[in-house]
C-alpha cells in the first residue's frame, strides 16, 4: 500500500507542475496518467476509464479551490458568466457523469483519446478563436453550460479547455476568461464527483478502498500534492519557454492520446 501511496503522490507533483506551468487543467494530465497506473495495478478493465474519470474529477475540487481563490483575489474572474452558466454545468457535468456509467471503458477511453488529439492540435497550431460577439442570455448559458458540463463529465476535466475558448469568442479578455474558467472548474468538480460517487454505488468489482468511482489512494495521493507543486509550475512559467515547452507537450498529447485509442480498440 505504501508504494502505491507513493506513485499517487508523484502523479500529482507532477500533474501539479504541469498544470501550473502550460496552464491545461489538472484532468488533461490526471486521466491518462491515471489509467495508466490502473493498467500496472490490473484493474478490471471494465472500470479503469470510469475510475479515473471520476477520481480525476474529485481531485480537480481542491486545486479549483486554489485557483479560484488566487484569482478572486485578483479581481479578474467575470462572476456575471460564472453565475449564468453554474446551473447548466452543475446538471450537465451530472448528466455526464450518468452517461458515463453507461458507456463502456472502450468508448470512454475513444473519446478521451480524440479529446487529446483535439487539444494537442490547439496547442500546435496556437490555435485561438476570433472574439466576434457578446455573451449570450441566461438561456443561451444555460445550454452552453450544459454541453460544457456534461463533456467535463465525460473526459474528467475541470472544463477550462471548453470554457476559455467559448469566453474568449464573446470578447472577453484571455485573463478573465482564464480566471473565469478555473471559477467554473469548481461547480464542475463538485457536480461531477456527486454524480461519480452516486453511479458509482453498488457496482461490483472496483478495486478498494473507493467511494462510488473515486479510488481513495488515487485521491488522496494526487491532492496531498498536486496543490503544492501547481505554484511552481506557475512560476516556471515566468521563467522557461512555455511555447516551446507547449509544443514538446502536444506531441506527448498525440502520444498518450493514440496509446489510448490504441488500447481501446486493440
Amino acid at each position: 500500500m505504501l508504494t502505491t501511496y507513493l506513485l499517487y503522490i508523484t502523479l500529482g507533483a507532477l500533474a501539479g507542475v504541469l498544470a501550473g506551468l502550460l496552464g491545461i487543467g489538472g484532468g488533461l494530465v490526471i486521466v491518462p496518467m491515471l489509467n495508466f497506473a490502473f493498467e500496472a495495478q490490473k484493474f478490471p478493465v471494465e472500470h479503469i476509464q470510469h475510475v479515473a474519470l471520476g477520481t480525476s474529477l474529485a481531485t480537480i475540487i481542491f486545486t479549483s479551490l486554489s485557483s479560484m481563490r488566487a484569482h478572486h483575489k485578483r479581481g479578474a474572474i467575470d462572476y456575471t458568466a460564472f453565475w449564468r452558466l453554474m446551473p447548466g454545468i452543475i446538471l450537465g457535468t451530472y448528466l455526464g457523469a450518468w452517461i458515463a456509467s453507461l458507456m463502456s471503458t472502450m468508448w470512454l477511453k475513444a473519446l478521451f483519446g480524440v479529446f487529446l488529439y483535439y487539444v494537442a492540435t490547439q496547442m500546435l497550431m496556437g490555435i485561438k478563436p476570433k472574439p466576434t460577439r457578446e455573451l449570450p442570455g441566461k438561456v443561451g448559458l444555460f445550454g452552453v453550460g450544459n454541453v460544457i458540463g456534461v463533456f467535463s463529465a465525460l473526459v474528467g476535466i475541470g472544463g477550462g479547455t471548453l470554457t476559455v475558448p467559448f469566453l474568449s469568442w464573446c470578447n472577453k479578455t484571455m485573463h478573465v476568461a482564464i480566471a473565469t474558467a478555473a471559477a467554473v472548474g469548481l461547480p464542475i468538480a463538485l457536480s461531477g464527483t456527486a454524480g461519480f460517487v452516486v453511479n458509482g454505488l453498488g457496482v461490483e468489482g472496483i478495486p478498494g478502498p473507493h467511494v462510488g468511482y473515486i479510488y481513495i489512494p488515487a485521491f488522496l495521493g494526487i491532492i496531498s500534492m498536486s496543490v503544492l507543486t501547481a505554484p511552481l509550475g506557475a512560476k516556471l512559467a515566468h521563467s522557461l519557454p512555455v511555447d516551446k515547452l507547449k509544443r514538446i507537450f502536444a506531441i506527448l498529447l498525440f502520444i498518450v492520446g493514440t496509446r489510448m485509442l490504441w488500447s481501446a480498440f486493440a
